[in-house]
């Protein structure tokens, strides 16, 4: 009973967190296209480059607070002691005040030569001076999802997120269509005060005790939080890096349409199917906290996410097999449609992710900061070098290859990581589900590349419908699906 209600804690979690990022999505796209007709592409590339700056400037110096402070939050959370809780609270909210004007400061100083390096002019200058309060004010923000994820408050985070993306785009095309591109700058500083507002909305009727510490209280608890949330940063930074180089070289060896076609592919890739993963690790991230120090219940936590992860990614990821091409030229247009071999092999890479994802988490849950941050940077290394070797030998479609064979190699080495360092191995459960799950993405995937349309639509349809009723058959036994959904359909006829 306990472990059944562990599996549904994870799918009620996931469902709630999907939703968010689906509407998420779907306002970014929304907000795109306003963009796109309002600003035009130069209008649309000048807020690329403010925000992508600022970002850069950000990670340097938020110290990866929105993700360490998350263990430390559980973990006080887990006491049931509110002085402890408290003292966490304080000390985090101290720190990102902190980080936060540090980031502003950083901003504020270099705006002359952020503005020089971006645009290659200073024209930008007071732009970026006045864009520096937004370092605050989202570190200030970051602050207040932290409590909320750290104390499991889901449906108020939720909210908070779904609110602040809302009023985000309520506020931004009225101004974009009365000052077009002089708007801009305004658009982002009254959307970074509207998302604080609602986050801070969502977080100050919860029941903790406001508490004054010491400078002293501040170090000793927030030492393991900045070296950890430092650690997370640089993996974060030489991410964004090798993604950059990555463009580079496509861009020179290759043409800036292929730019534009590898940025396509990825974001559907990493933006629309790895929602499900940013849905998950919401709730996932502060309950394996909860259990780090015992490696039997990390094992099982890891393999319970695992489990879910794949029963709800397979059949996605093969009907995104099946109707890959409407999906491109719905989310771009037909002219996109040269990514699609390039995605194909991706998709059997999201695979090989969940489960490497799954595990991945334990380094940050056990604090194990050093070994997180080596593993990321080898991890991103040899998908560097992946990429460079397939674009090189088969182009956009060897973009693809070198992601499966990357993530297949960096799925062996956070397995054996985690076997040596804290006796992790896999159920029989979970190897049955992938090897299954992944043998139906594999004949679908050779079904697509060798069946000529529309003849392949037909046993498309049939594999997605047998991966559907799998994981309907595996989620049954874990949760009691039809319970669920039966549930769900009596409090709908009530209202």
């Amino acid at each position: 009973m306990e472990q059944k209600s562990s599996y549904r804690q994870i799918v009620k979690a996931t469902s709630l967190f999907g939703g968010v990022q689906f509407f998420q999505i779907i306002i970014s796209v929304i907000r795109s296209k306003f963009v796109a007709i309002l600003l035009g592409p130069a209008g649309m590339g000048v807020v690329g480059l403010l925000t992508a700056t600022t970002g850069l400037v950000a990670g340097l110096t938020n110290f990866g607070l929105g993700t360490s402070a998350v263990k430390n939050i559980s973990e006080a959370n887990a006491t049931d002691n509110h002085d402890r809780i408290s003292t966490i609270i304080a000390v985090v909210r101290r720190l990102v005040w902190l980080t936060g004007l540090l980031g502003s400061l950083v901003t504020l100083i270099a705006s002359p030569w952020l503005s020089q390096f971006t645009f290659g002019n200073k024209d930008y200058t007071i732009a970026f001076i006045w864009i520096s309060i937004t370092l605050l004010l989202n570190q200030l923000s970051t602050g207040e999802l932290v409590l909320l994820q750290g104390l499991r408050k889901l449906q108020q985070l939720a909210k908070a997120n779904v609110y602040g993306s809302l009023a985000g785009l309520v506020i931004s095309i009225p101004l974009y269509y009365k000052f077009g591109v002089e708007g801009i700058v305004p658009v982002i500083i009254i959307t970074a005060s509207s998302t604080l507002f609602f986050t801070w909305l969502f977080t100050r009727n919860i029941d903790t005790t406001t508490k004054r510490v010491s400078r002293s209280t501040t170090v000793l608890e927030g030492k393991n939080m900045l070296v950890m949330g430092f650690m997370i940063s640089m993996s974060g930074l030489i991410s964004l890096m090798v993604a950059y180089m990555i463009r580079i070289f496509i861009n020179r060896t290759g043409d800036v349409a292929d730019v534009g076609f590898y940025s396509a592919g990825f974001t559907i890739i990493n933006t629309y199917v790895g929602m499900v993963f940013t849905a998950m690790g919401t709730d996932y991230y502060p309950r394996l906290s909860l259990v780090a120090s015992d490696n039997t219940q990390c094992k099982e936590q890891i393999n319970q996410q695992s489990e879910i992860a794949l029963l709800i990614l397979a059949p996605i990821l093969i009907t995104f097999l099946v109707f890959l091409n409407w999906a491109i030229i719905i989310l771009y247009s037909s002219q996109f449609l040269s990514i699609t071999h390039m995605v194909y092999w991706a998709t059997l890479g999201i695979f090989f992710k969940a489960l490497s994802w799954a595990i991945a988490f334990v380094f940050l849950a056990k604090g194990a900061s050093k070994l997180f941050f080596w593993n990321e940077l080898f991890g991103s290394l040899h998908g560097f070098g992946f990429s460079i070797l397939g674009y090189h030998l088969a182009g956009l479609t060897g973009l693809g290859i070198s992601f499966l064979a990357s993530y297949m190699l960096y799925f062996i080495q956070v397995f054996v990581i985690a076997k040596v360092k804290f006796e992790f191995s896999f159920n029989s459960s979970l190897l049955t589900i992938f090897l299954i799950q992944f043998l139906l993405a594999v004949i679908c995937f050779a079904v697509v590349i060798l069946v000529k349309q529309p003849y392949f639509y037909l046993i498309g349809i049939l594999l997605i419908a047998f991966s559907g009723w799998y994981s309907y058959k595996e989620l049954e036994k874990r949760i009691g699906l039809k319970e669920i959904i039966q549930r769900s359909i009596q409090k709908f006829k009530m209202k």
